[in-house]
């Protein structure tokens, strides 16, 4: 079994649906980090960004991180902001092999056009948004990143297989090498080759 596996990346990078199957794939548990703060919550994200905030959200946030990164044998798709928390970050570096999903805004927006689920783009500009959130939290995912994964690719399976080839490629240097960049077309070529 593999150790424990982190994804990070921006709102609508694929985190959830990737991770799903990621763990499906190595048998491992999936746990989404925005769905364990509703169930010990009771309330939606929307609902607790309303009522407390961003900032009382982002402390629940990083206690779920604590919690979580503490378990065994998970695979974790994180909320788009955990990284903003300095803690979450050592937890997420330290406690097993974080994958950054890097998605493009055009990406990202085209995902979550019609989603009323995300308080941060409830905004009369959703783009500039995101280009905010991305310029503000890139450098965060390439910190604690040890396999960068870009998900513009044309299904769940290729990134998958990106992902899956990545882990493997770092499981035979002793999980060394951070900071793998891993090419969605050489992944497409291999794929109809």
């Amino acid at each position: 079994m593999h150790q424990n596996i982190f994804l990070v990346g921006l709102m609508g990078a694929g985190k959830t649906t990737v991770g799903r199957a990621l763990a499906k794939r190595l048998g491992m548990r999936f746990v989404d980090s925005d769905q364990e703060i509703e169930a010990r919550t009771g309330a939606s994200i929307a609902l607790i960004f309303e009522i407390e905030g961003e900032e009382s959200f982002r402390r629940r946030e990083a206690d779920v991180i604590r919690d979580l990164t503490a378990e065994k044998g998970i695979v974790l798709a994180t909320g788009g902001g955990a990284i903003l928390n300095a803690n979450s970050r050592d937890y997420l570096k330290t406690r097993g092999t974080v994958i950054y999903l890097r998605a493009s805004i055009n990406s990202i927006l085209h995902r979550t056009g019609n989603d009323r689920k995300r308080p941060l783009l409830q905004t009369e500009d959703p783009r500039k948004k995101l280009e905010e959130l991305a310029k503000q939290r890139e450098p965060l995912y390439t910190e604690v990143a040890s396999i960068i994964i870009d998900t513009g690719r044309p299904n769940v399976h290729s990134v998958l297989q990106g992902i899956l080839s990545q882990l493997d490629a770092n499981k035979g240097k002793g999980g060394a090498g951070r900071h793998k960049q891993h090419s969605p077309k050489k992944n497409i070529s291999q794929e109809t080759a």
